[in-house]
C-alpha cells in the first residue's frame, strides 16, 4: 500500500480546505498563527523536528482574535493525550474552541460546554464565528414548560383570548377551522422524557413511535423547545424520501412560520444559512460527500433524523455524525418485529435490519429496545387515537405452494423445446414467474371482501372504499390496475365504464406524485357522482410498488393489500401504517340538509402471502379466504397487461433475472424481439459531439428525466435512463464510453453519470479518492483509536480492491496472507474487534463492483 502522508501534510490540508490561511492571499489575510519562535516550514512532516512532539496553531476571526486552538501531535500520539495542554494554551489565549488531531483522528471541544467530539474536517471561520454565540442551556432546556398548546402559542399567539377557545364545548370547532395543531398527551409526555434526559447530560434521544402518532408534529416541538431555549441557533430535519421532505417543510412551515424560518436545503443553496431549519434528505447531503464540501461540523446544534434506522443505517450514518450537538432519532419500527433474530441466516433482510435497529440504539446511547421514548400501534388504539386493521388472509393454490418449504414445482416444456424444471418461492413471484389467473384471483377476492365506504353504504350505493395495493413492480402494478378496472366495469358498470377506478401510481407514470397528493385529497380522476356532492374521489384504488408506503397521509384509506411479499419489517410497518390513522366520513345531504358524521372504526389489511405470519410467526388472522385457480391454459403475456415497462418505484424491483426472463405459467416468456445498432466508422456520438453537447441534449433536455430527477426519484432516473437513453442509436451514449471520455480507473454507475450531468459532482472520483471517501464515512460511524487506525484503514481498503482478501478472510484460511501482498497475517493480527466489523459493513453497505477495474 502506499505510504500515507504524515500529520503536519494532513493538518495543514485540512486547514487549507477549510478556508484557514498560514499566509495572505487573494481569498484574504492569514488567520492562522503559530507559537512565538515557531517556523512551519522546520517542524517537519511528521513534527520529528519538535522537541515536544506537538505544536498549536491559533485560528484567528477576521478581526484577529482568538477562537481555536489546534493541538496538532505526531501521528503515532493520541490526539486526546494532549487535552489538558491544549485547554491551558486555550484559556491563555482567550480562545474557547479546541481541535485535537494527529492528522489521522481529530476532536472538536468547546471547553465551556461537554467533552470532545470527533470530526472528520475542520470548521469554517464563518461557522466557528457563528457557533460562538451558541451557548447550550441544558437546565433551561429541561425547565422549559410544554403542553399540549405548545405548538398553538407559535400558530397563534392570542389564542387563549379567544372566547371560542375559552368555550370547551366550541374549542374542537375553533382549533379545527384555525388549523391549529394540539398536541396529544403522549406527545407531550415524548417531549418530557427528552427532557429529563438532557438534564441528565445526554446529548442523544431516540422516539421509537408507531405510524401515525405524529412523528413530525413533536418534532417541531422539540425544534422550537432548542431554538427558543437558546440550546441551537440551527436545526438539521434529515428524511430519506423526497415526499417527506416537503412533507417536513410544508408542516414546519404551518407548526412554527411565525417564529421561525424553514428551508429545503437544495432550493435554498445559497441562503440556507439564514434559515433556523433546514430539511434535507439524507441522499441529497450524501451525493458527492457534500455534507462534507459544503457544511462544517459546527453548522447545526440540533440535527433530527426521521425514520432513523434507515436514514442513517450504514454509510449514510456518516453524515448525521459528522456535526456536532444534539441529536434525535425518530423510528416506527418496533424491536418486537426483530424478535426470534439472534445473527443467524445473516444474508436475510430482516437480520439485515435487526443489525440496523441495533446500530440505531447504540448511535443514540441506548440500551436494546430501550429507547428515549416509545408509543406503539396497541397503546393509540387504546388511547383512541389509532385504529386496528382487520387482517385478511388470503393465498391461492399457487400462492399457497410457493410459500410451503417445498416450493412451487414448475415442470413443462415451452413450444421452442425447452425444458423448465424449478422450484420458486414467493420471492420469485412477478419477477421469475407471473400468472394472470393468479392475480384476478386475488383482485377478485379484494373486490369482494374489502370495505366500502360507510356514507355511500347509507344511501345504499355500492362505492368501494379507498384504497392502496402494493405490487412487485411496475408491470405487474400495471397488470394489476388493468384487472381491476375490468372487474370494476364488470360489477359496477354505470360507475366505472372509463377505466379509471384504479390507478397505476409509480414512478415511471408521469406525475405520479401529484397523483399521490390528488389522491389524498380526493381529486383523482375528479369527484364521485354519487351521493351527490360526496368529497370523495373518483378513483378508489392507488395502485402502487413503494412510493406511498412512507410518509404518504390518506387518513381515509379503508382497504390496504400486499400482492407482493414483504420481507423488510420496516417497510411492512410502514405499509400497515397506511391505513392506522383515525378518520371521520362526513356529508351533508343538500336535500334533507342531514348532515352525516361516520367515524372509520378499522381497515382491512389483505394479506397475499402470508406477511403477518412471517414476521409473528403464530398470527391470528381476523379472516382466512381460500381461493381455488384452475390450471392456466393460454400462451404468453395478457394483451393490455404489460404495464409501462421495466424498473421499480420501490426498493423491492425487478432484479435481472436473465435471458429466458419471467414465466408465464402457462409457458415460458421468451424474449420477442432483439434489435442490435452497430456502431459505424464515423464513431460514438460521444466521440464525435464531446460529453458535454451529448448531455445537454440527451439529457438535459429530457423532460421526463429531468422530472424524475428533480423530484427524488433517483430509481426510476436510473432505470429511465437504462431504457431510453443509452445504447439507442440516437444517442450512443453508454458507461463505457462515458468511462473512456473520462479516463477513470474504475466502474462508474448511471447513478454517478446522472450526478455529474445534473452538475451535483463535478467528475467521477477515481478508485483512490472514492476509497478515502468510503474510509471517511467508515471512520465517522465506527471510531477507530489512534493504536488500530493505520492496520484498520489498510484492510477496510484491501478488503474492498482486492478478492484474494475477500476469499482469504471469509473462508477463514487466514495463514494465505502471510502470501498476500496487499494486506498480510501481522497487520491483521492487529485488527482487534474490527475484524469483523470491517467485513460486515462492507457487504451491507459498499458495492463492491464500483470498485472493479
Amino acid at each position: 500500500m502506499q505510504k500515507e502522508a504524515t500529520a503536519r501534510i494532513k493538518i495543514n490540508k485540512l486547514l487549507e480546505e477549510s478556508g484557514w490561511r498560514f499566509e495572505t492571499d487573494k481569498n484574504g489575510p492569514a488567520n492562522i498563527r503559530l507559537e512565538p519562535g515557531v517556523n512551519l516550514s522546520e517542524l517537519g512532516n511528521d513534527f520529528e523536528n519538535v522537541s515536544k512532539g506537538y505544536v498549536d496553531f491559533l485560528l484567528l476571526d477576521k478581526d484577529g482574535r482568538a477562537l481555536l486552538v489546534v493541538e496538532a501531535k505526531r501521528e503515532s500520539v493520541d490526539p486526546l493525550s494532549a487535552k489538558e495542554q491544549a485547554r491551558n494554551y486555550a484559556h491563555n489565549t482567550n480562545a474557547r474552541f479546541v481541535i485535537l488531531s494527529n492528522g489521522n483522528i481529530h476532536y472538536f471541544w468547546d471547553t465551556k460546554h461537554g467533552n470532545p467530539d470527533t470530526i472528520s474536517r475542520f470548521p469554517t471561520q464563518d461557522s466557528i464565528t457563528q457557533y460562538e454565540k451558541y451557548t447550550p442551556n441544558p437546565s433551561e432546556l429541561a425547565n422549559t414548560r410544554v403542553d399540549e398548546n405548545y405548538i398553538i402559542e407559535s400558530q397563534m399567539p392570542t389564542y387563549a383570548n379567544d372566547p371560542d377557545f375559552q368555550d370547551e364545548s366550541k374549542r374542537a370547532v375553533f382549533l379545527h377551522s384555525n388549523n391549529l395543531k394540539q398536541m396529544r398527551p403522549y406527545q407531550v409526555n415524548a417531549i418530557k422524557s427528552l427532557q429529563s434526559t438532557a438534564l441528565e447530560k445526554k446529548n442523544r434521544f431516540l422516539f421509537e413511535m408507531c405510524t401515525g402518532s405524529g412523528k413530525t408534529l413533536i418534532s417541531a416541538a422539540v425544534i422550537k423547545l432548542f431554538l427558543k431555549s437558546g440550546n441551537a441557533r440551527r436545526v438539521l430535519f434529515l428524511v430519506d424520501r423526497i415526499e417527506l421532505e416537503d412533507q417536513a417543510h410544508k408542516a414546519f412551515k404551518q407548526y412554527l412560520g411565525k417564529d421561525y424560518t424553514t428551508a429545503i436545503y437544495k432550493d435554498s443553496r445559497d441562503s440556507w444559512q439564514n434559515a433556523s431549519v433546514v430539511v434535507s434528505t439524507i441522499q441529497t447531503f450524501l451525493a458527492g460527500d457534500r455534507y462534507k464540501k459544503e457544511f462544517s461540523p459546527t453548522d447545526f446544534e440540533l440535527t433530527i433524523s426521521d425514520e432513523a434506522h434507515r436514514s442513517i443505517g450504514g454509510n449514510s450514518r456518516a453524515v448525521f455524525e459528522y456535526f456536532v450537538g444534539y441529536k434525535l432519532g425518530l423510528t416506527a419500527t418496533p424491536k418486537n418485529y426483530l424478535k426470534g433474530f439472534d445473527g443467524e441466516g445473516a444474508d436475510t433482510q430482516r437480520e439485515f435490519e435487526r443489525r440496523q435497529l441495533l446500530d440505531t440504539y447504540k448511535t443514540f446511547g441506548c440500551q436494546p429496545g430501550k429507547p428515549t421514548f416509545s408509543y406503539d400501534l396497541l397503546s393509540g388504539v387504546k388511547d383512541g387515537f389509532l385504529v386496528n386493521p382487520i387482517v385478511v388472509d388470503a393465498r391461492t393454490n399457487i400462492t399457497t405452494e410457493l410459500l410451503s418449504e417445498d416450493g412451487y414445482a414448475v415442470h413443462s416444456i415451452t413450444e421452442q423445446g425447452e425444458t423448465i424444471n424449478e422450484i420458486f418461492n414467493e420471492r420469485h413471484y412477478e419477477r421469475k414467474i407471473f400468472n394472470e389467473e393468479t392475480n384476478v384471483a386475488m383482485c377478485k377476492a379484494f373486490l369482494d371482501s374489502g370495505l366500502f365506504d360507510p356514507v355511500a353504504k347509507k344511501y345504499g350505493i355500492d362505492l368501494f372504499g379507498k384504497s392502496i395495493v402494493f405490487c412487485v413492480s411496475q408491470k405487474h402494478a400495471g397488470r394489476v390496475a388493468n384487472i381491476l378496472n375490468k372487474l370494476a366495469f364488470e360489477k359496477w358498470p354505470e360507475q366505472y365504464n372509463e377505466s379509471d377506478f384504479a390507478v397505476q401510481v409509480t414512478s415511471l407514470v408521469p406525475n405520479a406524485q401529484q397523483m399521490t397528493i390528488n389522491f389524498s385529497n380526493n381529486m383523482l380522476n375528479g369527484k364521485v357522482k354519487s351521493p351527490e356532492g360526496y368529497d370523495s374521489s373518483k378513483a378508489r384504488v392507488a395502485v402502487t410498488v413503494g412510493m406511498m408506503t412512507t410518509g404518504y397521509d390518506c387518513q381515509d384509506i379503508l382497504n390496504l393489500a400486499l400482492m407482493r411479499p414483504v420481507f423488510s419489517p420496516s417497510e411492512f410497518v410502514q405499509i400497515k401504517g397506511r391505513g392506522t390513522r383515525k378518520w371521520k366520513f362526513e356529508y351533508t345531504d343538500y336535500n334533507t340538509k342531514e348532515t352525516i358524521v361516520i367515524p372509520k372504526e378499522h381497515f382491512k389489511f389483505f394479506d397475499f402471502f402470508a406477511t403477518c405470519e412471517y414476521f409473528e410467526n403464530e398470527f391470528e388472522y381476523d379472516e382466512k379466504i381460500k381461493l381455488p385457480i384452475k390450471k392456466p391454459e393460454v400462451i404468453g403475456d395478457p394483451p393490455g397487461l404489460g404495464g409501462d415497462g421495466p424498473g421499480t418505484d420501490g426498493p423491492e424491483g425487478d432484479p435481472p433475472i436473465g435471458v429466458r426472463g419471467p414465466i408465464d405459467l402457462r409457458t415460458s416468456d421468451e424474449i420477442a424481439s432483439l434489435k442490435e445498432a452497430h456502431v459505424g466508422t464515423e464513431g460514438m456520438r460521444i466521440d464525435r459531439e464531446g460529453f458535454k453537447r451529448a448531455v445537454e441534449e440527451d439529457v438535459l433536455a429530457n423532460e421526463t428525466l429531468k422530472n424524475l430527477w428533480d423530484n427524488g426519484d433517483i430509481a426510476g432516473a436510473e432505470d429511465y435512463t437504462k431504457t431510453n437513453i443509452f445504447d439507442k442509436p440516437a444517442h450512443y451514449l453508454n458507461l463505457q464510453g462515458i468511462r473512456k471520455t473520462f479516463n477513470v480507473d474504475r466502474r462508474i454507475t448511471i447513478r454517478e453519470f446522472l450526478q455529474v450531468a445534473f452538475g451535483q459532482k463535478d467528475s467521477f472520483e477515481s478508485k483512490d479518492e472514492l476509497l478515502e471517501s468510503e474510509w471517511s464515512k467508515f471512520a465517522e460511524v465506527n471510531p477507530v483509536d489512534n493504536e488500530h487506525y493505520a492496520p484498520v484503514k489498510s484492510f477496510f481498503k484491501a478488503y474492498i480492491v482486492d478478492q484474494e482478501v475477500r476469499d482469504i478472510i471469509d473462508s477463514k484460511q487466514l495463514a494465505q496472507l502471510h502470501f498476500n501482498a496487499s494486506f498480510d497475517f501481522e497487520e491483521y493480527q492487529r485488527l482487534n474487534g474490527f475484524k469483523t466489523t470491517v467485513p460486515m459493513y462492507v457487504k451491507d453497505y459498499i458495492s463492491l463492483n464500483t470498485f472493479m477495474n
